[in-house]
């Protein structure tokens, strides 16, 4: 079914409540008589500068005409990073037909982006849209995650190789901030195409198979790809500590383009250049064509 926006709504506010503590915000706190962690509402309505009544209307999702300066207010008080608000924006509001389009139109590369993937050698690179589905990818980059070309196209995604792909645990050296960061992004994407079925589908397959994605997506954490960090552990040449970067394609945001780096003359530079013979040379000997060909 899809995304039930007043249950995520309320659900999202608590578990932000419940991450403040009183005293650090100037709150008495009797912890003899404070029964749940964090905020209550009636301190969190304090903050914001807003009735007891208009907040818990809002945690309760009864209705989702709120003013802007409400929100703002609550964001404020909740200390809420800028994807978060994005997200309470988009849960707390009315949404529109585009908003709800039961089944967005299949993604599709462009072949220029196409040539750009293949023409970076020397850095893994991939395409990353909607649900976090693998659209596109280099050469590099399918020897350090996957042989994406490998897999039927509807097994070439992010959450569902992190959480149901043995081999992903030993490939990254923190497995499970990786699983929790992935959560995080599909909850955004979630949250952006709420009444897709394809999100749906992967969201209920991921809870039923692993009791993991079970307890990150109950974190309700919430994280847009744009700059950080990985270490890989890769079974060929070991170590590698990469950073990546995302460009979003202005005419398509759902559509993203995440490429790795590393530092100069660091030991996983030595490694990274192993990886990109090795896979040249695996090219080679076993000829596929590259990208999603």
């Amino acid at each position: 079914m899809p995304l039930d926006r007043r249950k995520e709504l309320g659900e999202f506010l608590r578990s932000r409540r419940a991450r403040l503590r009183p005293e650090d915000l100037g709150l008495a706190h009797y912890e003899d008589r404070r029964r749940v962690p964090g905020l209550r509402r009636e301190e969190l309505a304090q903050l914001a500068g807003v009735s007891v009544d208009h907040y818990i209307r809002l945690e309760q999702g009864r209705t989702l005409h709120f003013s802007e300066a409400v929100l703002d207010a609550v964001a404020r008080a909740l200390r809420l990073e800028t994807v978060e608000r994005e997200h309470l924006y988009r849960l707390a509001r009315p949404w529109s037909e585009a908003d709800r389009t039961a089944a967005p139109a299949p993604q599709q590369v462009r072949p220029g982006l196409r040539r750009l993937l293949d023409s970076a050698a020397d850095v893994p690179a991939y395409v990353v849209g909607r649900t976090t589905d693998v659209l596109a990818w280099n050469r590099l980059a399918a020897a350090l995650i996957t042989d994406f070309g490998a897999l039927p196209p509807e097994q070439r995604n992010l959450a569902r190789l992190v959480f149901l792909d043995e081999g992903m645990r030993s490939l990254y050296a923190d497995w499970h901030g990786k699983a929790r960061d992935v959560a995080a992004y599909l909850r955004v994407d979630a949250g952006r195409h709420p009444d897709d079925p394809r999100t749906t589908e992967l969201l209920g397959e991921l809870s039923e198979a692993r009791p993991e994605f079970r307890q990150a997506w109950a974190e309700h954490g919430l994280k847009d790809k744009t700059h950080g960090r990985y270490v890989y552990l890769h079974p060929v040449v070991g170590r590698l500590d990469l950073g990546f970067e995302t460009l979003r394609l202005p005419d398509d945001p759902d559509q993203a383009l995440i490429a790795h780096t590393v530092e100069e003359g660091s030991p996983s530079e030595t490694a990274l250049r192993l990886l990109a013979a090795w896979a040249e040379e695996s090219a080679q000997s076993t000829p596929r064509p590259p990208g999603t060909r």
